[in-house]
């Protein structure tokens, strides 16, 4: 059979196929790739604590978190970090249970608490604390994780650098077994490396909620709904002129894995925190107004984009598919969600081979769930 006649229509269709595959392959690799062109041999330059060494305080906002406070805590203070210069604040947002008893059997010279009469969430909790901590360096973590023992201390060794104002730790997340979960931890280890080639660059965009630190002096207030202050704090501080780096070494361990059932709620959640910046803060993606905006773009924004062009670039192939060309493109489409689909099925799971095409599908569709999430939930602490 001929192949039939370029038209206007098959032109248009074409211009839209190559515009939203270059753009997912952009956003997906190339950046990546470019950014890890750019890092190349540069180092994070790793100092030694001084001594005396900084004053550091752990800031932890907790609600309802008895099953896990006391080990969490005595994690924090079994650190290496040179006794008599490590405090603990934690921020009790009205917990309703015995939290704060069990964090009041600690010396109180090493965990203080602030209680917080009516629950206003993490956000509203580390502005409080920030307002009232003299410590010269800041370390903001979760209840759920633990530190290395040395976690605190090569964080808060980089802080020998005065142009350094934030340091992002590393999370390690326990291996999944599903497919999609599989998937997402590849996709986790790639933006490791990714915020690590940032930082080696010039700064990364965004910590790890999990484990950061922050110089306090640095620290703007953020609004009390604020759902990525792991993100919205380092770019404020990134505004400075200061960079945020990140340390591979210094590590947390989170006991969650990151299968779909789990890891749904956070990443809606996180996804709908990337959509409140973009509102929030536009100014960041002007290049005379914050030095990052190139990277904020490529990192963040352009990932938020993508079933914006994931699903042209299926439409436009079908239009195409009188093509041999397209019609090899279209098997390809089809075949990779096929394998996404299978990845979800329960006899499918343990599939490695499925478990890229299932976990790229599972994060996109969390997207526009992150989306809907932000739309119909801006409701300050009910987005908890």
């Amino acid at each position: 059979m001929a192949t039939p006649p370029f038209t206007a229509g098959t032109l248009a269709a074409t211009l839209v196929f190559w515009l939203s595959i270059v753009a997912l392959a952009y956003t997906f690799v190339g950046y990546s790739v470019l950014m890890a062109l750019l890092a190349r041999g540069r180092k994070i330059i790793r100092h030694s604590l001084p001594e005396p060494a900084p004053e550091v305080c752990v800031v932890l906002v907790a609600h309802n978190e008895e099953s896990r406070i006391v080990a969490r805590l005595t994690n924090l203070l079994d650190s290496t970090y040179p006794l008599g210069r490590l405090r603990i604040l934690l921020v009790d947002d009205a917990s309703t249970d015995a939290t704060v008893a069990r964090a009041r059997a600690f010396d109180p010279a090493r965990v203080t608490i602030l209680p917080q009469s009516m629950r206003a969430g993490k956000a509203a909790g580390l502005n409080a604390a920030l307002a009232q901590e003299t410590a010269e360096i800041i370390v903001l973590t979760d209840a759920r994780q633990r530190f290395a023992s040395n976690a605190i201390a090569l964080l808060a060794a980089h802080f020998g650098d005065q142009r350094i104002g934030a340091v992002s730790g590393s999370l390690e997340i326990e291996t999944s077994i599903s497919a999609t979960g599989t998937g997402i931890d590849t996709y986790w280890r790639m933006e490791k490396s990714l915020r690590a080639a940032e930082a080696r660059f010039d700064s990364c965009i965004g910590c790890t909620g999990a484990i950061y630190a922050i110089r306090r002096t640095l620290f703007t207030p953020i609004p009390t709904d604020t759902l990525l202050d792991d993100v919205v704090i380092p770019m404020h501080i990134a505004a400075t002129g200061a960079r945020v780096i990140h340390d591979s070494e210094a590590l947390a361990f989170d006991p969650q894995t990151l299968d779909p059932t789990s890891e749904q709620r956070r990443k809606q959640r996180t996804l709908a925190g990337n959509f409140q910046m973009l509102v929030r803060y536009p100014k960041w993606l002007l290049p005379w107004q914050h030095r990052l905006w190139w990277q904020l773009l490529s990192h963040k924004y352009l990932r938020l984009a993508a079933p914006l062009f994931l699903f042209p670039a299926l439409a436009a192939n079908f239009a195409l598919v009188a093509r041999p060309f397209y019609q090899a493109t279209l098997a390809v489409q089809v075949l990779f969600y096929t394998a996404a689909v299978l990845g979800f099925l329960p006899g499918w799971r343990r599939l490695g081979v499925l478990a890229w095409p299932a976990g790229f599908v599972f994060l996109n569709a969390m997207t526009l769930r992150g989306f809907h999430h932000y739309l119909t939930r801006r409701d300050g602490i009910g987005w908890k």
